[in-house]
C-alpha cells in the first residue's frame, strides 16, 4: 500500500469540458431551457413578482404558511432570505446547468436525441405549439405559469409518447438542478464529503503506457491470460490467475481514482464512475440501469452489500438449468472463499436511520428482517456515499482488494482501454484481443480533451481470453467478434426497483417459485432519489427536496421472471438496452411498495411518498413534529402516537393504498431503476440453451470464457456481487486445471 497525502478533503478530477451544443439549434435550446424552467420554475410570493414572465407567483399568505410549515418541521431551517432564495432559483439561472444538460443529451442516442429536437422545433412554431399545447402561441414565448400548466398536462396524457416527453423533461431537470444548484447544497445541508472523511491506504498501480505515434501500426503485447474487465468477475479471476503462476493483463475503459479523490462530488462521480455518465435508458424508457464503468468495475461504486447466492435460487439453476455444480459444495467453498477474503460480516454494521426503520418496522409487523453483510474487511463502514466513491478504502472491493494480490502475483494492468473484439483462429480458438488506448492527460488526469491525450491501437496476443466487463459489454464484445450464437444478448435480468444496511425478506417468494421483491433501504445520495422525484407541481417539488435531510429513501427490488435484451446501436458503438419491466414482475414490485408503505406508516413516518406518478403523498393529520436528529424523534402529541396505534388499519392510510394499487406501477412513466444487470451470456448445459458452458467456456469456441454477471442463469435476487465472483472464481480455477493439461 502507498502513502495517504494529508488533505482535508478529496481531490476529484474537474469536470471535461462539455461537448459541442451543435445538435441543436439556438432556437432549440432556447425551448428546452424554457421545458426546464416550467420543470423547476422561479416561485415567488405575489408582493415580490419582479418578473411576470419568468416568474410565478403565489399569494403571500400561502407562501408565508409555506414557510412556516418548513420552520416547523425541519431542524435547523433556512432563514427567510435563504427560503426565498431556494424557491426562486431555476435552471436558466445557472450555467453550470446548460453545461449539465449539453453533457446529458450528449450520452443519449441518437434516434432519442433527435426525437426530442424534433419536438422542441414543433413547440417553437404556432401550429407545433397548437398540437402539442392547445395554444397558438410557441411555448418559449408563454409566461412561467402557463408552461408549467402545460407540463402538467402532459404528465395525465392520453397519448404515452407525451406523458414519456413529461417524464423525461422532469428527470433532465431535477438530474440538473440537484447536481448544479449551490442552493441546494446549502440548504438541504447535503455535504458532498462524509463527516470526519480522512483518505485511506491505497494501492500504487503500475499501469502499462506507451509513447504517441503518428503511425497507424499497433501496439502488439503478448500475455498468457487477457482479462477483460476490472470489476468483481475480472477481479477475482486476475488473483486466482496470477497466484497460480500465470501472466495476467486485465484491461479496462475505465480509469483509477485513488482514495484521495474519493468521493467525487455528484457529477464528476456520475461522469467518471459510471457507465453512459449516469445513466442508460431502456429503448422505450421505461426503466433506467445504473452500472460501474471505472477501475474495479460495479465493485468501487456498490454500497457493500454482500449477500451469499439463496439456497432456492442456487437449487433452481442446479435442477432447472441443468447446472448441478450450483448445488455442490465446491460452490459453496467459493462463495465462502471470496466473502473471507473480503472480510464480510453483518456483526459490526452501525445502521442508518432507514436501516433501523427496516429492521424495527418489520418486527412491528411480524415480517422476517435482518442486517445486511458488508464487505468491510471487519470495518465498521457507513460514509453513507459509496455510490460516489468510498475514500477510506474500508469497502474490500476489487480495486482495493482483489486487483492489488493480483498485482503482488504478477498480474499487470492497463486503464483506458477500450476492446472492440476478441481475435480469433481459423480453428474458432481465441487467441486475443484488440481495441484502442486513451491515455490520461498531460496533468495526469482524465479530465483534458482527447487532443491534448494520446491514442493507440493496440493487439494483445493471448493463450486465453477472459471476457469479464459487465452485462451491458460482454454480450457487445462478443457480438462485435462475430459469434452468432442467438442467446447473446438475450435473457437480461434487471432486478427492477421502484422507489442498504438492512432488508426484509417476506416478499421475496411471492409466486411460490422465488420470484417476489426484498424491501431495502437505499443510498442517499440526493441525485439518485430526486432525479425521478414524481410531483403535482414545481413548488411541490422545492418544498421537497428542502427537507431532503429528512427523507428516508427504500426500494422495492424484485427478482424479475421475465427478461428483455442488448444489442448494438446501428453505429456499432455502444450497447442498447431493450427491457420492459413486465406485468408478472411490476405486480411483485407494486407488492412491495405496498408493504414498505405499511413498514414506514407502522414506524411512524409522518409522510409517505409511493414514487407513482398520480398518487399524492399520505400525510398524517399531525405532521408537523421535526426529526431532531438521524436516530432520534422528538416525542410525538398524545393524539398522534393514538393515531400510530392505530396501525395498518387506520382507515385513510388503508384508503390511500387502494388508491397505490389502483394507479399502479404500468410502464413507461412508472419509475424503475436498476443497479444490477445480469444474464446477457446465459450459462446453460446445452449449446442451444445459452452462450457459455459450466465452465464459463463460450459454446462454439475455444480458449474463450466469460466471467461475470452476464452468465447468470436467471437474476439472482439479491445484490450479485458475491454471486459474480463465486462464479468468477469457480471458472478461473478451471481455468488453472485447463492450463495445467
Amino acid at each position: 500500500m502507498g502513502s495517504v497525502e494529508v488533505a482535508s478533503f478529496p481531490k476529484p478530477p474537474a469536470l471535461q469540458d462539455p461537448p459541442s451544443d451543435g445538435f441543436y439549434n439556438e432556437t432549440q435550446w432556447e425551448v428546452l431551457m424554457a421545458l426546464m424552467d416550467a420543470a423547476i420554475p422561479s416561485i415567488v410570493s405575489h408582493s415580490a413578482m419582479t418578473d411576470k414572465f419568468n416568474q410565478i407567483s403565489i399569494p403571500d399568505g400561502r407562501f408565508q404558511s409555506n414557510f412556516k410549515k418548513i420552520q416547523d418541521t425541519m431542524v435547523e431551517p433556512p432563514d427567510l432570505e435563504s427560503f426565498q432564495a431556494f424557491l426562486k432559483d431555476k435552471p436558466s439561472d445557472l450555467p453550470a446547468f446548460r453545461h449539465h444538460a449539453i453533457r446529458t443529451l450528449s450520452t443519449v442516442s441518437d434516434k432519442m436525441r433527435q426525437e426530442l429536437g424534433g419536438v422542441l422545433s414543433l413547440l417553437s412554431t404556432k401550429a407545433g405549439a397548437f398540437i402539442l399545447t392547445g395554444h397558438c402561441v410557441p411555448f418559449h414565448q408563454q409566461p412561467a405559469h402557463v408552461r408549467e400548466s402545460i407540463l402538467q398536462g402532459w404528465r395525465t396524457s392520453w397519448f404515452s409518447k407525451i406523458r414519456v416527453l413529461a417524464k423525461s423533461v422532469s428527470t433532465i431537470a431535477q438530474l440538473g438542478w440537484i447536481q448544479t444548484a449551490p442552493i441546494f447544497r446549502q440548504v438541504s445541508g447535503y455535504p458532498d464529503v462524509p463527516v470526519g472523511w480522512k483518505a485511506g491506504p491505497h494501492f500504487e498501480y503500475s499501469f502499462l503506457q506507451f509513447p504517441g505515434s503518428a503511425s497507424p501500426e499497433a501496439v502488439e503485447l503478448e500475455t498468457d491470460i487477457v482479462i477483460v474487465g476490472s470489476g468483481c468477475g475480472g477481479a477475482v479471476c486476475a488473483k486466482v490467475l496470477a497466484e497460480a503462476g500465470h501472466r495476467v493483463l486485465v484491461v479496462d475503459k475505465g480509469y483509477y481514482f485513488p482514495p484521495t479523490a474519493l468521493p467525487m462530488p455528484q457529477e464528476a462521480g456520475a461522469r467518471y464512475l459510471y457507465e453512459n455518465q449516469g445513466f442508460v435508458n431502456s429503448a422505450d424508457s421505461s426503466i433506467v440501469a445504473v452500472a460501474g464503468s471505472t477501475w474495479g468495475g460495479g465493485g468501487t461504486v456498490n454500497w457493500s452489500v454482500s449477500l451469499q447466492t439463496q439456497g432456492y435460487v442456487r437449487r433452481e439453476w442446479a435442477e432447472e438449468k441443468g447446472l448441478s455444480f450450483f448445488a455442490t459444495q465446491a460452490f459453496q467453498d467459493s462463495l465462502d472463499r471470496v466473502c473471507e477474503f473480503m472480510g464480510v460480516r453483518d456483526d459490526n454494521v452501525r445502521q442508518s436511520h432507514r436501516g433501523q426503520v427496516v429492521l424495527d418496522g418489520s418486527k412491528k409487523l411480524g415480517w422476517h428482517a435482518k442486517p445486511l453483510p458488508q464487505n468491510s474487511g471487519g470495518s465498521e463502514h457507513y460514509c453513507g456515499h459509496c455510490h460516489l466513491g468510498c475514500g477510506s478504502s474500508d469497502k474490500q472491493g476489487p480495486a482495493v482488494s482483489w486487483l492489488p494480490a493480483a498485482a503482488r502475483a504478477g498480474a499487470e494492468f492497463l486503464e483506458g482501454f477500450q476492446v472492440d473484439k476478441v481475435l480469433f483462429d481459423k480453428s474458432r480458438k481465441a487467441t486475443g484481443v484488440v481495441g484502442k488506448w486513451t491515455s490520461r492527460d498531460g496533468n495526469g488526469s482524465v479530465s483534458g480533451s482527447l487532443d491534448q491525450r494520446t491514442r493507440r491501437h493496440v493487439t494483445i496476443k493471448a493463450k486465453k481470453v477472459i471476457v469479464a466487463c459487465g452485462s451491458l459489454w460482454s454480450p457487445i464484445v462478443l457480438l462485435k467478434s462475430g459469434l452468432k450464437n442467438r442467446h447473446i444478448g438475450r435473457n437480461l435480468h434487471l432486478h427492477p426497483w421502484g422507489i442498504i444496511t438492512s432488508y426484509c425478506s417476506s416478499f421475496e417468494n411471492i409466486d411460490g417459485h422465488g420470484h417476489g421483491t426484498k424491501l431495502e433501504a437505499t443510498c442517499m445520495v440526493p441525485y439518485a432519489v430526486l432525479a425521478n422525484f414524481p410531483c403535482p407541481s414545481g413548488l411541490d417539488f422545492k418544498l421537497s427536496a428542502m427537507r431532503y435531510r429528512h427523507f428516508d429513501a427504500f426500494i422495492s427490488l424484485t427478482r424479475d421472471r421475465d427478461s428483455g435484451s442488448v444489442h448494438l446501436d446501428p453505429k456499432g458503438e455502444r450497447p442498447i438496452l431493450d427491457y420492459t419491466p413486465s406485468a408478472f414482475d411490476r405486480a411483485h414490485s407494486l407488492e412491495g411498495v405496498i408493504g414498505l408503505c405499511k413498514l414506514l406508516y407502522i414506524t411512524g413516518a409522518v409522510e409517505i411518498r409511493a414514487f407513482l406518478p398520480g398518487v399524492e403523498p399520505f400525510i398524517r393529520k399531525d405532521a408537523s413534529t421535526p426529526t431532531s436528529s438521524i436516530n432520534e424523534q422528538v416525542t410525538r402529541s398524545d393524539k398522534a402516537m393514538e393515531e400510530l396505534d392505530l396501525g395498518i388499519s387506520d382507515p385513510a392510510f388503508m384508503a390511500w393504498l387502494d388508491h397505490v394499487r389502483a394507479v399502479g406501477n404500468a410502464p413507461p412513466t412508472a419509475i424503475f431503476i436498476s443497479a444490477h444487470q445480469m444474464g446477457t451470456c446465459r450459462m446453460s448445459s446445452h449449446q442451444g440453451d445459452g452462450v457459455v458452458d459450466a465452465k464459463g467456456s463460450v459454446w462454439g469456441t475455444k480458449d474463450l470464457y466469460v466471467a461475470d454477471a452476464s452468465v447468470f442463469p436467471s437474476a439472482s435476487g439479491v445484490n450479485p456481487m458475491v454471486t459474480t465472483m463465486a462464479i468468477a472464481d469457480w471458472i478461473a480455477r478451471g481455468v488453472v486445471r485447463d492450463l495445467k493439461t
